[in-house]
């Protein structure tokens, strides 16, 4: 791998890894061969996408529950990006399309691993509902506490670190475009 960058540096390129150059039956040390093999089952895309689909799928059924649409009251009336919804459709309706809406990245999701275009486009929906969602911990009163006896900083609370996995979520969206994306490429080049 050293000589790979190596390489590149001395060619005046920047310094991008290209992962599909490192040969991982040449790892020698056993954290190296531990790290090659988790690459070589594709463990990271199928750990995070079968995650994702998972949330989605049980968060978009729940939000279609009268009780799941009555949790998230506080958090869509106090964003401004997505508080229009609820006030246009109510809170039945619009946790309804939400819940929809979820369940359909879900299942582009799904599709994607047949039809890496669908994972796409699953992707970029997830990315725009986590790009809004992520901004309820700022927005969403009780998200971001002081604690009692120390000054100058706050905190996140429980609700707040709830809040914050919609940014974990958000990277993992774009993890997994780049990933089907990649899939899409060698598809297009394959029938060329």
């Amino acid at each position: 791998m050293d000589d790979i960058i190596a390489q590149a540096r001395d060619q005046g390129q920047p310094q991008n890894l290209d992962l599909e150059a490192v040969q991982t039956k040449d790892v020698t040390s056993a954290l190296t061969k531990v790290a090659a093999g988790i690459s070589d089952r594709n463990l990271p895309f199928l750990f995070t996408s079968i995650c994702m689909i998972v949330m989605l799928l049980w968060a978009g059924s729940y939000k279609m529950t009268a009780p799941g649409a009555e949790g998230i009251i506080p958090l869509v009336s106090n964003s401004p990006l997505i508080r229009w919804h609820f006030k246009v459709f109510g809170p039945y309706i619009g946790s309804d399309i939400i819940g929809i809406t979820e369940i359909a990245a879900a299942i582009l999701y799904i599709a994607g691993y047949m039809r890496p275009k669908a994972g796409i486009v699953g992707g970029f929906i997830t990315v725009l509902m986590f790009c809004i969602t992520s901004t309820m911990v700022i927005t969403t009163p009780g998200a971001i506490i002081s604690v009692p006896g120390i000054h100058h900083v706050r905190y996140m609370s429980f609700l707040g670190l709830f809040l914050f996995k919609d940014l974990i979520s958000l990277g993992v969206s774009f993890y997994l475009i780049s990933y089907f994306g990649n899939k899409a490429i060698l598809s297009e080049n394959r029938s060329q």
